[in-house]
């Protein structure tokens, strides 16, 4: 429902919901001072590598990435954000952000204590399904 949700409200940017998950993780990536590979780009969000190269050569076709010959491993490609992609990037963000928050408007908006609760709990659930045990969460009500 929220990825359905996303890809409606993106659609007018051109972007669907994974094409903004994989443009918005390159960005912070490369904030970092790095230039990641495609390959690394896939590990840090979770993705299959075959899945990822596919987006970013949607987002290279649209002009939001460029894709360049790694400068010292000639069978992979790095990424980097164009100047439309940080552009497009920046309205989807908020787009984005206002869709959460509507979201988590029932639980009191994004940093109400109602929904940090609620997440806290949803968290020990996690845990203890997968045989984990309990680790309370910090001060401030995040981990």
């Amino acid at each position: 429902m929220w990825r359905a949700g996303l890809d409606r409200a993106l659609s007018h940017l051109g972007l669907t919901s994974a094409q903004y998950g994989v443009l918005a993780a390159l960005h912070g990536l490369l904030s970092g001072a790095s230039r990641p590979s495609q390959r690394e780009l896939a590990d840090f969000v979770g993705l299959e590598p075959m899945f990822v190269s596919k987006l970013a050569r949607t987002l290279q076709r649209k002009g939001l990435v460029e894709r360049r010959v790694h400068r010292t491993d000639p069978r992979a490609l790095q990424l980097t954000v164009t100047a439309d992609g940080i552009r497009v990037l920046t309205a989807a963000r908020k787009i984005v952000v206002e869709l959460e928050e509507r979201r988590l408007a029932p639980l009191g908006g994004k940093r109400s204590r109602r929904r940090i609760d609620f997440k806290e709990t949803l968290a020990v659930l996690l845990r203890e399904r997968k045989g984990r045990g309990y680790t309370p969460p910090d001060k401030e009500g995040t981990h």
